[in-house]
């Protein structure tokens, strides 16, 4: 499993970034959280760590950040940032306040996955490459989360909630991606979603959409086992069509092939900004709790359908800074 931090390993004069993050939402209301642990290191220069929360409710998102230069990882925490929090296999933990808008957030929860880990990127050997900069990995793409979550003095109980752990690093972000998950989909409840679509930049050229991911189904024997197929990779071309509320995508794969439809508008998103090692900039904007409908085919079978009203992430990811998206006041880097 890629879930080992890759930070501690880095030169001195290399650059770098790295994040755990992961997402949960309400069984039945459109609520959600999602929280990442981040390392950033330019090159040549000592590592920075941070910690992103936002939460995810019918009134808009609310974001807190924090940042620090004292990144650690031990036996038993993949990233300790600071005394801020850490995440570990088992969970994650975390207190922090923004100075700046006075909104602080905490929180203590338990992991319990349901799916092992899956790998976007379909070969080993892409994970030591040096194409692509970005690598990608979701250690538990289906997991139940279990704690508390308080903000600003009121308290949530994430008593079994739908999430996942995600595990990403590079020396630097793709030019233009979108991460796609869905879940809690009201005819497969134990199904999942999760592919990562990116745009390259090679010089002075941007390579076409590339998918890679899987969606996950019920098998033969009923919803406790579950089968997957894998969507994108090479010689599979998608289409993205992007909108101002969220995206359509039709994405094949050998034995599948996709049409989705994602609706996350931006009021019900957050924004940030990303900084690469280099000292490029990205503009993200995170829906936790978008609406994903996804219409199945595959050969010899009837065309189904998965449907979810809050249980999908839509991320857009992009070097182009849209103004409609208002970004966070916190700088990355």
């Amino acid at each position: 499993m890629t879930l080992a931090p890759q930070f501690p390993h880095v030169p001195a004069s290399a650059g770098h970034y790295e994040s755990f993050y992961f997402t949960a939402h309400h069984r039945s209301e459109p609520v959600a959280v999602w929280i990442r642990y981040t390392v950033h290191k330019r090159p040549g220069e000592a590592s920075t760590a941070s910690i992103w929360f936002t939460l995810f409710e019918p009134g808009g998102p609310t974001a807190v950040k924090v940042t620090t230069d004292d990144p650690r990882a031990d036996a038993g925490q993949l990233l300790a940032v600071g005394g801020y929090g850490a995440v570990r296999a088992d969970g994650a933990d975390g207190a922090i306040t923004s100075t700046g808008t006075g909104v602080d957030a905490s929180w203590d929860v338990r992991f319990d996955p349901c799916a092992p880990e899956l790998r976007h990127l379909p070969y080993g050997w892409m994970y030591r490459a040096g194409i692509p900069r970005t690598k990608s990995t979701s250690p538990y793409p289906s997991m139940r989360v279990s704690g508390s979550v308080t903000v600003a003095g009121r308290r949530l109980d994430l008593d079994g909630w739908r999430g996942m752990l995600g595990h990403n690093w590079g020396s630097e972000h793709a030019h233009r991606w979108i991460w796609l998950r869905g879940a809690s989909f009201a005819e497969q409840p134990d199904a999942w979603l999760d592919v990562v679509i990116g745009r390259i930049k090679v010089g002075p050229f941007v390579t076409p959409w590339i998918a890679n991911g899987a969606l996950a189904l019920n098998g033969a024997h009923g919803t406790d086992d579950t089968v997957r197929h894998r969507v994108g990779g090479f010689g599979h071309r998608v289409a993205v069509t992007e909108r101002a509320d969220g995206c359509d995508l039709v994405l094949p794969g050998r034995e599948v092939s996709l049409t989705v439809h994602v609706t996350a508008p931006i009021a019900a998103s957050v924004g940030w900004e990303y900084a690469d090692p280099a000292g490029g900039r990205h503009q993200v904007r995170n829906c936790s709790a978008a609406a994903v409908r996804v219409a199945i085919r595959r050969r010899g079978v009837a065309q189904t359908r998965l449907v979810t009203a809050h249980g999908g992430v839509y991320e857009l990811g992009s070097a182009e800074f849209d103004p409609s998206v208002l970004v966070q006041p916190y700088p990355d880097g």
